[in-house]
This record gives structure tokens, C-alpha cells and sequence, in this order.
């Protein structure tokens, strides 16, 4: 019986190490195609070149925490058009509140004019339709601001589901400037950044949940943004809408009033009022 016995142990401790050796072998090969977040930019590019939405609806429920009292909530209105153009209107459109962002700039809006211009962007830009849909160097352009090491490149779990992750020192840096992408899909899921760049501003963890595939891209449905513990906004979005037509001037800032709202254009109800 113990002659018999031992061989099988033999066998199966040869097929476990060869399974190991053959994960281990899997994701040294990961390491090696991609080496720096520069390549996972260019593959996240690839993957949906050409076939990502050009542009993109959808309204939105904020919820922004309050430290001594109820959390506020308010609707805003959002409009994308690819590659880096975001309207938002905060409340009613018809009051003319909102703001026109960019990769690299920001034009409030205040009663249908321009009260403010700053040099500061969106950092969600370049992810949500910039990456897919221009070229490699131009995305790598738009997140210098943010200080991310694209050198910096290693693999992980979020979610139950493999993810690459840039700029993180290791699997304990929380700190540093990063971005994480869902390795099947070649999707951003999570990024800690300081939304505002001035001296001092604090790191924000995103997190981008409930995706649906929307034409042959994804949309994420449900943003997280946490300061320490604490969701500081949520975002959950509702009657999203991909590749319709969007007049050029919605999104020019000083053309804010001149132009019918999409909301109508898309025959919406007249949205209420966004305060509860």
C-alpha cells in the first residue's frame, strides 16, 4: 500500500509545482508586455480604437457630504463629447449654472455668462472617451499635471477581478498619485488624485462602479469619491445616452444661453427642480 501510495503524492506535488510555475510564468509575461503605464495607455487605446462613443448624456444624482449637517443633494445635467469636451449643468439648465471642462481648463458659468476661468482640468477626461479615441502621447500629456510615475507598473485584485496599477510605489502606497485599470476590459475602476491641484490639496480615492456597456464602450454608473473613510460625493447617473447629436455650441462657454439645452433637443422632460 505505501509503495503504491507515494507516487501519487509525487504526482500530484509535480502538477501542483507545474501549475505554479505556469502562473507564475502567466504573470511575468504580463509584466514583460506591458512595462510602464505609457504601454497600458497605448493598450487601453487599442482595445476600443475607433469604437468607443463620440459623445454622451446622462443626468446625475449628486450626493455631497456635510460634516455638520445633511448631506446635500442636487441633479446636474452632463453632455461629453470626445475627445475632451464636458458640459455640466448644475440644477435647472434654464438657470444657466454650470461649467465647461477640459482636460487642462475650467469656464464657470454663472446665469448664462462666464464668471471664471481657471488652468485646471478634469482628470476624469482622459479615461472616460480621451484615452480610446486620441493619440497615446496627447493622454500622456493631459495626466502630467497629476505627477503619476508612469514608470510604476504592477499588477493586482480589485474587486475580485485583476487590475494593473500605475504609479503606486507598492501594494501599501496609498499616497502617491496612481490610476487602476480592470486588465479585461481596459477600464479605469479606481484613482487617487488630488481633484485640485494647489499646494497642499488632499488625495481623493475614487472609485467607478456599476459599469454597462454602452455602444462598444462602458459607461460607469456609480463614481465614489472618498476622502480617508468618509464618501465626501457620490455620483449615480441615470438615462444615459451614447453617439447622438450634439451641437458644437453646447459646449462653448461663451455661447452657454445662445444654443437649446440637450435636455430638449433629446425631447426630456423638463427637468424639476434638482434640490431635495
Amino acid at each position: 500500500m505505501r509503495r503504491s501510495f507515494l507516487p501519487t503524492l509525487s504526482a500530484v506535488a509535480l502538477a501542483l509545482a507545474l501549475l505554479v510555475s505556469l502562473c507564475t510564468t502567466a504573470t511575468a509575461q504580463q509584466r514583460l508586455t506591458l512595462k510602464s503605464g505609457t504601454d497600458l495607455l497605448r493598450q487601453m487605446h487599442d482595445a476600443y480604437d475607433g469604437r468607443w462613443f463620440r459623445t454622451l448624456t446622462f443626468v446625475q444624482r449628486t450626493t455631497i457630504a456635510r460634516p455638520d449637517s445633511a448631506p446635500q443633494v442636487s441633479t446636474w445635467y452632463e453632455a461629453m463629447r470626445s475627445p475632451d469636451r464636458l458640459r455640466i449643468d448644475f440644477g435647472n439648465p434654464s438657470e444657466g449654472n454650470g461649467v465647461i471642462m477640459t482636460a487642462d481648463s475650467t469656464y464657470v458659468v454663472r446665469g448664462g455668462a462666464i464668471t471664471r476661468t481657471t488652468g485646471q482640468g478634469n482628470p476624469f477626461i482622459p479615461f472616460v472617451a480621451a484615452v480610446y479615441a486620441q493619440p497615446v502621447d496627447r493622454t500622456v500629456q493631459e495626466l502630467e499635471p497629476y505627477h503619476i510615475d508612469m514608470s510604476r507598473l504592477r499588477l493586482d485584485t480589485w474587486q475580485g477581478s485583476p487590475v494593473y496599477v500605475v504609479g503606486a510605489r507598492d501594494a501599501s502606497d496609498l499616497t502617491s498619485p496612481q490610476f487602476w485599470v480592470d486588465a479585461k476590459r481596459m477600464i479605469l475602476v479606481r484613482m487617487l488624485l488630488p481633484l485640485n491641484r494647489g499646494g497642499g490639496a488632499r488625495t481623493e480615492d475614487i472609485h467607478l462602479d456599476k459599469y454597462v456597456p454602452l455602444t462598444h464602450g462602458w459607461l460607469a454608473t456609480k463614481v465614489v469619491m472618498y476622502d480617508g473613510a468618509i464618501a465626501r460625493q457620490t455620483e449615480e447617473y441615470s438615462d444615459w445616452r451614447s453617439d447622438i447629436p450634439l451641437d458644437a455650441r453646447l459646449f462653448d462657454a461663451t455661447q452657454w444661453a445662445s444654443v437649446p439645452h440637450w435636455t430638449k433637443t433629446q425631447g426630456m422632460r423638463a427637468p424639476r427642480d434638482s434640490t431635495r
